[in-house]
């Protein structure tokens, strides 16, 4: 009875005008239970206000930060990196183990690709002396480590680089040849739901670097996939997609590249967005890049032709020009 009398009221609702205010009562209170038994971010309007009091640490890119919604990547949180090779991965996941450290956090690297290079690390701003690093023997040991420092409750941010290398034991103490289908996806997926409830209490960020690879057969859409089953796509709060869009000349010679991130998935402010900036060679995503995108997007830098302007002073012509003088002058990138 109570069932029938349910679907009659939902039937009258949808017959009703379209400006009923009970169509828009029982969308408010269906938002309200969705977020109640999901948690907030789950579902909301695009247009709708970043969630409030979200603890964060810096990309090192204002144009980045500023897309993400929130003013960086969220505490407690995980957090996927992907792009093709020689994107810039590693570079924005030093960034903010940097940027954490900056604000007397601890962080943890976990090397499974054994790639990484401290003297870069040093050059971005990372206190290599204090971060921790751990280059294990396979997937399940580098899970492991990473759920027990995330479980001492001290990490403030972990970084996983990548999933790809995340071998299973399995695979390694096998043939080659031998077919270990899905094994990596489960390994994941078993990590994930441990470590999920353990960085929303510990306050730590997860950042996971991830490769492309593309699918075989696919003739329509998209073909490129990301490694390490679907766990992570659905556990990622974040999901970054980072890409080299041209190369950065001085005359002949290339000193940077031009980078794009779109935020695939965003659960903690509208997802969708795009932001662009400067990687440069040995000194990772220029903040005077940053500074210039973001004052001729609010119109405090002007342009005219190839010369900039700021408060009615010229900063120089070219854009490559006014980086320079920017990264000379402090004062001014303050201001």
């Amino acid at each position: 009875m109570a069932q029938t009398k349910s679907k009659g009221s939902i039937n009258r609702l949808i017959d009703a005008d379209k400006t009923d205010p009970r169509r828009q009562a029982a969308l408010e209170t269906a938002l309200a239970n969705v977020e109640r038994q999901y948690g907030k971010g789950s579902a909301m309007r695009l247009g709708d206000r970043p969630m409030q009091d979200v603890e964060v640490i810096s990309t090192g890119s204002l144009a980045l930060d500023t897309a993400l919604g929130i003013g960086g990547v969220p505490r407690g949180r995980i957090v996927e990196v992907y792009g093709p090779e020689s994107s810039g991965k590693t570079t924005l996941a030093l960034h903010i183990v940097a940027n954490a450290q900056k604000n007397g956090g601890v962080a943890a690297f976990i090397d499974a690709e054994h790639a990484l290079d401290p003297v870069y690390a040093r050059k971005l701003g990372v206190d290599t002396d204090a971060l921790i690093v751990s280059q294990p023997d396979n997937g399940e040991q580098a899970l492991e480590i990473a759920d027990m420092l995330i479980r001492s409750g001290a990490l403030d941010v972990i970084v996983v680089d990548s999933v790809a290398a995340l071998v299973p034991k399995a695979e390694i103490d096998g043939d080659m040849g031998d077919s270990h289908v899905g094994l990596q996806a489960r390994l994941m997926s078993q990590a994930l739901r441990k470590m999920t409830g353990a960085l929303s209490q510990a306050g730590t960020t997860a950042i996971f670097i991830n490769q492309l690879r593309e699918k075989i057969g696919v003739f329509f859409g998209n073909p490129e996939t990301t490694t390490g089953g679907k766990a992570l796509k659905f556990y990622a709060s974040v999901r970054m997609d980072i890409r080299r869009v041209s190369t950065i000349k001085e005359g002949e010679e290339a000193v940077g590249n031009r980078t794009k991130v779109k935020i695939v998935k965003n659960k903690m402010a509208p997802p969708f967005k795009t932001a662009e900036f400067d990687v440069l060679y040995g000194e990772g995503i220029s903040t005077e890049g940053s500074v210039i995108d973001m004052g001729l997007q609010a119109e405090v830098i002007k342009k005219s032709g190839s010369w900039f302007t700021y408060e009615g002073e010229q900063l120089g012509q070219g854009r490559e020009n006014v980086r320079k003088f920017l990264k000379d002058n402090p004062a001014i990138t303050e201001e």
